[in-house]
């Protein structure tokens, strides 16, 4: 990523570790040197609905708001979420989703249908789809989805690994930093990988 100051927006439904997340880069950023501003907004978090977060972060940031069209990255913990945010993506940016589909309520209950093609329609606009769902399980986890999302962003951000394992191990529960690691590292070396 280039520029002065760094857009990233992270997506999904509530339950999902969106927000914690968003804490964890925010605090990433500001352990590599940089100001960061967090911008929350929650929707229907607790009845999983959508949970949108923007990061920014650089020497100098002014505002935490992201325009249409301006997003350096889009973290996508659901593949609908990604679709419905994907007009904030800048044209170079980085758009990372986690393979995962959960069927909003309007769905469920029948009033609605899914839209068609979602994986294949994000694949086209250059997507990075992830498993992030079995990677937590292989870190022994399934709750550290989130952390091997954060594990596949670190490739395009740079702030070192050091940086991340210390936030990691201040912010997450005790017994959970052994497997947050392994997620973070899973992620990393998936990402690492696809770019090769």
């Amino acid at each position: 990523m280039t520029g002065d100051t760094h857009t990233i927006l992270l997506c999904g439904v509530g339950g999902q570790g969106t927000i914690t997340a968003a804490d964890l880069l925010a605090r990433a950023a500001s352990a590599a040197g940089f100001e960061a501003k967090v911008s929350e907004i929650h929707g229907m978090s607790q009845r999983g609905g959508a949970v949108t977060t923007v990061v920014r972060y650089g020497q100098d940031v002014h505002s935490m708001v992201a325009d249409k069209g301006a997003a350096d990255c889009i973290v996508a913990f659901e593949s609908m979420e990604a679709l419905r945010n994907i007009d904030y993506l800048a044209e170079d940016g980085f758009l990372l989703v986690a393979d995962v589909s959960i069927k909003p309520t309007s769905v469920a209950t029948g009033v609605a249908s899914m839209p068609a093609r979602i994986e294949e329609r994000l694949e086209k606009v250059g997507a990075l789809m992830i498993d992030s769902e079995e990677l937590a399980r292989e870190a022994g986890n399934v709750k550290c989805e989130n952390v091997v999302l954060l594990g596949a962003l670190e490739s395009r951000l740079g702030f070192g690994i050091e940086v991340w394992k210390q936030v990691i191990e201040k912010r997450v529960p005790p017994k959970t930093i052994e497997a947050n690691l392994k997620a973070f590292d899973l992620g990393l070396d998936f990402a690492m990988q696809a770019r090769s």
